[in-house]
């Protein structure tokens, strides 16, 4: 069984139709690229997936259905997924940022969080013991109380990439993980995951527009142009499709 699936999505708002019958499935474990020209509907997908949108279609993880499944509920259920610019608590530290991403697996309650009962106790450190071996894995101990706001670029994608990981997802969607960064950070953040697809088999699907990362991490890529499908399959193959190759660069008149 597929870990997620995605069948006949199609997204529309009004007259314009943003997806059109897209279909695709990932293996868990398996690194899937989505890639495509600006504006081909990639983060649309992603929106579909994570219940920020509602698209037609079937959208499944482990059998079970997310359409209709609100952002908060597709995350308990194990889908975390990263944003292009962050979107972290500019004044809040790496740690408490992390920490926000604990909440799908917060199990208790506002009475015995009010009265910081023993099983209240007991949650935070858990919570923080799993928040500070995501902070090992991402390498980013020198920044664990800094105040995000103050941190390079850089270091803010990668606290974005670890809150997403703080909350244990079987499925992690990442949204152009790599815009912005210099080459020894795209180094680093490939480290990062090729780490976490081998150290916790984590299922991954990746939205990217650095092909040499796609061509050198990615077990398959799909790609998208204007809302639909038009390859899928094998790094090698797939990017030097010719319906590829004219969709990002176009085809010469004669």
């Amino acid at each position: 069984m597929a870990e997620l699936s995605v069948e006949h999505l199609s997204l529309r708002f009004g007259g314009l139709t943003v997806l059109n019958d897209v279909s695709f499935a990932v293996q868990p474990g398996e690194l899937i690229a989505l890639i495509g020209p600006n504006g081909a509907g990639k983060t649309s997908v992603f929106n579909c997936i994570s219940g920020i949108y509602r698209g037609d279609g079937v959208i499944s993880f482990r059998g079970q259905s997310l359409i209709g499944r609100s952002p908060h509920e597709v995350a308990q259920r194990g889908v975390a997924r990263t944003f292009q610019h962050g979107e972290l608590f500019a004044e809040m530290s790496v740690v408490d940022n992390l920490l926000t991403g604990r909440h799908a697996r917060i199990a208790t309650n506002p009475i015995a969080e009010m009265l910081f009962l023993p099983s209240v106790r007991r949650a935070e450190v858990a919570h923080r013991a799993a928040v500070e071996r995501i902070i090992d894995l991402v390498e980013l101990e020198r920044y664990r109380h800094a105040r995000v706001g103050s941190l390079p670029f850089g270091v803010q994608k990668v606290v974005g990439f670890a809150r997403a990981l703080a909350s244990e997802p079987s499925v992690i969607l990442m949204d152009e993980p790599s815009a912005g960064l210099n080459r020894e950070e795209r180094e680093d953040l490939a480290r990062f995951i090729l780490r976490i697809k081998h150290e916790l088999n984590m299922t991954i699907i990746w939205i990217e527009h650095d092909m040499q990362m796609i061509a050198d991490l990615a077990d398959r890529i799909h790609v998208l142009d204007y809302g639909r499908t038009i390859a899928e399959g094998a790094p090698d193959a797939v990017l030097n499709d010719p319906a590829v190759l004219a969709a990002y660069v176009g085809t010469a008149s004669a």
